[in-house]
């Protein structure tokens, strides 16, 4: 298979969110969320009403998130890596709202007992949606914090009864050429395909997101559905998912195909093996003072009391 140009991007960074309360909570404590974040209670507030949209709120979910300085609405639905949109960090936002969203239907077949094909309608209500502030570390050196609205995917693989032979999960994102500018470069083989092993699938960090700040998700962002795992680089949580697969056999996700001198399938943030283009070890986070100081990349995002003992015994500088 031939390899294909990788377009050189910015340094981006997804900051994890501090939703461990309900909506109202959470503004109603800005005052005392602010001394701990860096930020007025006016700061929070007016972060929170950037946001535009149809609301998706969610029981908030302390356990699962972290308490940081949250990023903008603006920010998080304005600088985005969606290729199928284009490589611009802009890109996304400009043209995303060509792509059809309604009716959206996602089939989950493979090595699964009972297959299915929900419709939008029905994955909504599949199980109490949460709000979880999560970080979100990009693979070019620049994070986010982020209040996702969803629930564990792990929700929804029960419905299908993986069998014992199902060892991985593959996520296949919609192609619409239509509506999708960035498809015509053949940066990667399209439709996008992304993997996650089936223990890293049922984590219940690994998220199934439908919205942001308490709104339907943008379609810059996902939209109607995509995933968030938070210890690995962005890339990993596949956007405006179609297509979910339980199979036995490790499957080879669009970005190692394309650069597997690059990429590698697990994708766990690890400050300590480089990318080949530039350092891992510190992160710029967006919505930032363009003169603040880089930020010391944690291993896993952060995340390692949650998920490290995932990998134990593996050699994390060879399995990247």
């Amino acid at each position: 298979m031939s390899r294909f140009r990788i377009p050189r991007v910015p340094a981006t960074e997804i900051t994890p969110e501090h939703v461990w309360m309900d909506r109202r909570r959470w503004l109603g404590r800005a005052a005392a969320l602010g001394a701990l974040a860096g930020a007025g209670p006016a700061a929070f507030a007016a972060r929170a009403d950037e946001s535009t949209g149809p609301a998706l709120e969610g029981r908030t979910n302390a356990e699962f998130s972290v308490m940081e300085k949250p990023t903008s609405w603006r920010d998080i639905t304005s600088y985005n890596n969606f290729y199928e949109f284009g490589t611009d960090k802009g890109d996304p936002r400009r043209h995303a709202g060509r792509m059809v969203t309604e009716p959206w239907a996602v089939a989950v077949e493979g090595e699964v007992l009972k297959p299915r094909t929900f419709d939008i309608d029905a994955l909504r209500k599949l199980a109490p949606m949460e709000e979880r502030i999560y970080r979100l570390r990009c693979v070019e050196a620049w994070s986010m914090v982020v209040p996702w609205v969803g629930y564990p995917l792990s929700e929804l693989l029960r419905q299908v009864e993986p069998t014992g032979n199902a060892r991985y999960v593959t996520f296949e994102t919609a192609l619409q050429p239509e509506a999708m500018p960035g498809v015509g470069r053949r940066i990667i083989d399209w439709p996008y395909v992304e993997a996650l092993r089936m223990d890293e699938a049922m984590h219940p960090l690994t998220l199934l997101v439908f919205g942001l700040y308490g709104k339907v998700l943008p379609n810059q962002n996902g939209a109607p559905l995509r995933l968030a795992v938070p210890w690995k680089y962005g890339f990993k949580s596949g956007k405006s998912i179609v297509r979910i697969r339980c199979v036995e056999e490790k499957p080879s996700s669009s970005w190692m195909v394309a650069a597997p001198t690059e990429y590698g399938f697990y994708a766990n943030v690890n400050p300590d093996v480089p990318h080949p283009r530039w350092s891992q070890a510190t992160e710029r986070r967006i919505g930032d003072h363009i003169l603040a100081p880089r930020v010391k990349t944690r291993m896993f995002n952060g995340y390692g009391e949650q998920v490290a003992s995932l990998y134990a015994g593996m050699d994390l500088s060879r399995d990247f």
